[in-house]
C-alpha cells in the first residue's frame, strides 16, 4: 500500500495506542504465572499478535478480549498423573508439539525475550521468522545460551532448539543489543540454580532493562542490581497479580510530538508521564534540536528527531545509533534517504547521522522500506513539505501503530491511498 500525503499542520488530540515494550513483557510474565492474567491493553498490533502465537504454540493459551488478552499459563509441573496441569486444570502438555514452532513475525523482541524462556522450560523449539529478522544477529544471546545447556542448530533463522537452559554465570556486552539481557532476566528465574548476569561493556538502553525489572517485579519476581549486572536466584514462580494495564507508547507519541516541532499543534492522551520509557525523553531532546544529541538510550527516537531536525534551522547530530543499521531496515540509512529524498541535506556517519535543517521540505517519493517507523516519519516531513509526499510500503505500520494513518487523518491529515501496482 502506498500512501500520498498532502502538506498542512495537524489538529487536535490523539490517544497513543499501548506501548508494545511493556506490552510483550507483561504478556511473558503472564505465560509463566501461577494463575492467568488480564492484560489491559487499548491496542494490538503485528509484535503483539506475534508474541501471542508464540506463547500459545509453547503451551499457553492467549485470548484476545474487548480489553486486549486474557492468559492463561504455560503448564510447567507434573500433577500425580505425571502430566502437566495450566493454572486452568487442563493437562495440556501432551498437547503440546514436542518441538512446537514459534513463528516471530518480524519481532525482534519476541523472538530474543522467548529464546532463553523457550529454553529454559525444556521446550526444543523451532523459531521461524519473516522481513528482515532472519537476516539479524542473535550470536552473543546464542553463544550465551550454549555455555549453559541450550544450543541452537543455526545462527540465523530458522533455527531448532535443544536442551534446557541451566542458570550460572552469564558474562555478555551490554552494547548490543538490551534484548539479550531481556530474555535472560526472564528466563533464569525459572532455572533450578541461581544465576549472574555480567555485563562486560556499558550497558546502552538501559531504560528497556529497567522496563523489564518492573515487570519482574510486578509478577513477584526477584533480580538484585549488582554493580556490572544481576543476581537471579533460581526456582522462583511468577505470581500474577491478576490484572496489568499497559501504559501508552512513547516512542508512538514521538512522532506526533515531532509534527507540533514541525508547526502541527496535537495533543497526545493515555501517556504516562512518570514513565520508565526511555523514549519519554521525547520531550526534552526536542529542545535540544541544534546540538548534538546522544540517542544511543533511546534508539527508537531517531527518525522522529531527525524529521524534526530537518525544520529546524541549523546542525543537529544524531550520535550513537550504530545498533539501528539492525532494525527492520537499515534505519540510519533509510532515515538518510528519506529526508534527502526531500530536500534535506543530511551527512550519513557509521553510527550517526547530521541534519542541515532549517531550508523548506520538497515533495517526493519516500521509500518506506517495510520499516514502520520510516512509514510514520515520512508522513510527519510530509505535513511540513512544500507539495505532497508519497510513501511506498505505508502498510509496515502495523508493526507498532497499526492505526496510525486513521489518527492521522482525525487530526486532519490529507491522505490518498494508492495501489502499490
Amino acid at each position: 500500500m502506498n500512501i500520498a500525503v498532502r502538506p498542512g499542520p495537524l489538529r487536535g488530540r490523539v490517544e497513543i495506542p499501548a506501548s508494545k515494550s511493556v506490552a510483550h513483557r507483561a504478556m511473558i510474565a503472564a505465560a509463566l504465572a501461577d494463575r492467568p492474567t488480564q492484560i489491559v491493553l487499548n491496542a494490538v498490533n503485528d509484535d503483539l499478535t506475534a508474541t501471542a502465537a508464540c506463547l500459545n504454540a509453547l503451551g499457553a493459551a492467549c485470548e484476545r478480549t474487548d480489553f486486549g488478552y486474557r492468559i492463561v499459563p504455560v503448564a510447567q509441573e507434573k500433577n500425580a498423573c505425571g502430566a502437566a496441569e495450566n493454572a486452568s486444570g487442563a493437562t495440556d502438555l501432551c498437547e503440546i508439539a514436542s518441538f512446537p514452532t514459534l513463528d516471530c513475525g518480524e519481532s525482534g523482541s519476541t523472538l530474543r525475550f522467548l529464546l532463553p524462556v523457550a529454553a529454559a522450560l525444556g521446550r526444543e523449539a523451532r523459531f521461524v521468522g519473516h522481513g528482515r529478522l532472519p537476516e539479524r544477529p542473535h550470536d552473543v544471546l546464542l553463544d550465551a545460551m550454549a555455555e549453559h545447556g541450550a544450543t541452537a542448530d543455526a545462527r540465523r533463522l530458522p533455527l531448532q532448539l535443544h536442551g534446557r537452559l541451566r542458570g550460572g554465570t552469564f558474562a555478555l556486552p551490554g552494547n548490543v543489543s538490551s534484548q539479550y539481557i531481556t530474555g535472560l532476566l526472564m528466563a533464569l528465574p525459572l532455572c533450578a540454580g541461581d544465576s549472574v548476569i555480567r555485563l562486560t561493556t556499558r550497558l546502552e538502553s538501559a531504560p528497556y532493562v529497567n522496563l523489564t525489572l518492573r515487570a519482574l517485579a510486578d509478577f513477584g519476581i526477584r533480580a538484585e542490581t549488582l554493580p556490572d549486572g544481576w543476581r537471579i536466584p533460581g526456582g522462583q514462580r511468577y505470581r500474577s497479580p491478576g490484572r496489568v494495564v499497559v501504559e501508552g507508547d512513547w516512542s508512538g507519541a514521538a512522532f506526533w510530538l515531532a509534527a507540533n516541532a514541525l508547526g502541527s499543534r496535537v495533543e497526545c492522551g493515555n501517556l504516562d508521564e512518570a514513565s520508565a520509557q526511555g523514549d519519554r525523553a521525547i520531550r526534552p531532546l526536542l529542545n535540544r534540536l541544534g546540538s548534538e544529541i546522544d540517542v544511543s538510550e533511546c534508539p527508537d527516537l531517531l527518525p522522529a528527531l531527525a524529521v524534526a531536525a530537518a525544520g529546524f534551522p541549523g546542525r543537529t547530530a544524531l550520535v550513537g545509533a550504530a545498533r539501528l543499521r539492525l532494525k527492520e531496515s537499515d534505519r540510519l540509512a533509510s532515515v538518510a534517504a528519506l529526508l534527502r529524498a526531500l530536500g534535506c541535506a543530511v551527512d550519513e556517519g557509521a553510527e550517526s547521522l547530521t541534519i542541515h535543517g532549517g531550508a523548506p521540505l520538497t515533495g517526493g517519493t519516500v521509500d518506506g522500506c517495510g520499516d514502520h517507523r520510516i512509514v510514520m516519519a515520512a508522513a510527519v516531513a510530509a505535513t511540513a513539505a512544500s507539495s505532497p509526499v508519497t510513501i511506498l510500503g505505508a502498510q509496515a505500520v502495523a508493526k507498532s501503530y497499526p492505526d496510525f494513518f486513521r489518527d492521522f487523518e482525525a487530526l486532519g491529515g490529507n491522505l490518498i491511498v494508492q495501489s502499490d501496482r
